[in-house]
């Protein structure tokens, strides 16, 4: 059956909207502009960042000082379990800032994969009313995991300043911290793309993590251990570019003089390389599927 014309002549929808510059309102757009309007969104990042933080606790009778009583617990947990039933605090001065920066470290990026991966399906109805860049969501959760650790550092340096003093190299965590961010951004955004098409990532995520937490070094040093064992010196070079154990030893440095005496092998060459390359993939790789978020 024909089409009829339209008052201005033209039979074909199709041409008619590109004749008036319409687009489909879920067309993926250049990358580089989607990275200007992206930064253009910065405000409602920090805002639902803010308010998401806000709306965690309110239900709490402790509010929000469970962002304190939160990572506190969750590594007197591990000391108790691996500093003095399995006795891997034995041979490290300050065991206790030891292990609380490879906990804070690692629940940084842990945090931000886990909650990432769900940050686009328990937005469906915003995604679904609202044109805007889609990865505004999971950068909004990595500033929220910013936020709590930016108090979990606070009381790192309050226990390294009772126990070995402050020093200069307390200023490393800045761009130690700037790397781990970077990284994370990156690796959110790819479980984040993930996480909405594969919803069984979830379920798996937590054995990942918890895998990946045991072979990081943030109970233990791991040259220390592995010089125990015997282990060969390439043995140590492969597991040291394991990002985690990477932001997790610069951190020591920083933090702890005894550390510097069992650093990992290239730790800030290895962070640095981790950072700008997961952040660009990670970009990258959300971006490729921008026109496919929320469509039922």
């Amino acid at each position: 059956m024909p089409v009829a014309a339209t008052p201005t002549g033209v039979s074909d929808p199709a041409a008619l909207a590109e004749r008036y510059g319409l687009t489909k309102s879920s067309l993926r757009p250049p990358f580089g502009s989607y990275l200007r309007e992206l930064w253009s969104r910065r405000k409602f990042v920090v805002s639902y960042a803010t308010a998401r933080t806000y709306a965690m606790y309110a239900g709490a009778r402790l509010g929000s000082i469970w962002q304190i009583l939160t990572p506190l617990l969750n590594a007197g947990v591990y000391y108790l379990a691996f500093g003095v039933l399995l006795g891997t605090k034995n041979g490290i001065d300050n065991y206790v800032a030891f292990l609380l920066s490879g906990v804070f470290v690692f629940t940084f990026t842990q945090r931000c994969m886990t909650e990432g991966s769900r940050s686009l399906a328990l937005n469906l109805s915003l995604i679904r009313t609202l044109h805007f860049p889609r990865a505004t969501l999971p950068l909004a959760y990595v500033l929220n995991e910013l936020n709590q650790m930016l108090i979990s550092m606070g009381l790192l340096f309050l226990v390294v300043g009772f126990t070995d003093g402050p020093t200069w190299r307390w200023l490393m965590i800045v761009p130690a911290m700037l790397l781990q961010v970077m990284f994370n951004v990156g690796i959110t955004l790819v479980f984040a793309r993930i996480g909405t098409f594969v919803t069984d990532i979830s379920q798996l995520l937590p054995f990942i993590t918890r895998t990946w937490l045991y072979a990081s070094g943030i109970f233990f040093s791991l040259p220390y251990k592995l010089s125990q064992l015997h282990a060969p010196g390439w043995v140590v070079q492969v597991l040291a570019f394991n990002p985690i154990s990477a932001y997790i030893d610069v951190v020591r440095r920083a933090l702890l003089h005894e550390h510097l005496k069992n650093e990992l092998p290239h730790a800030w060459s290895i962070a640095t390389v981790w950072a700008f390359v997961m952040l660009a993939g990670g970009l990258w790789y959300f971006w490729r599927a921008e026109d496919r978020y929320g469509r039922g």
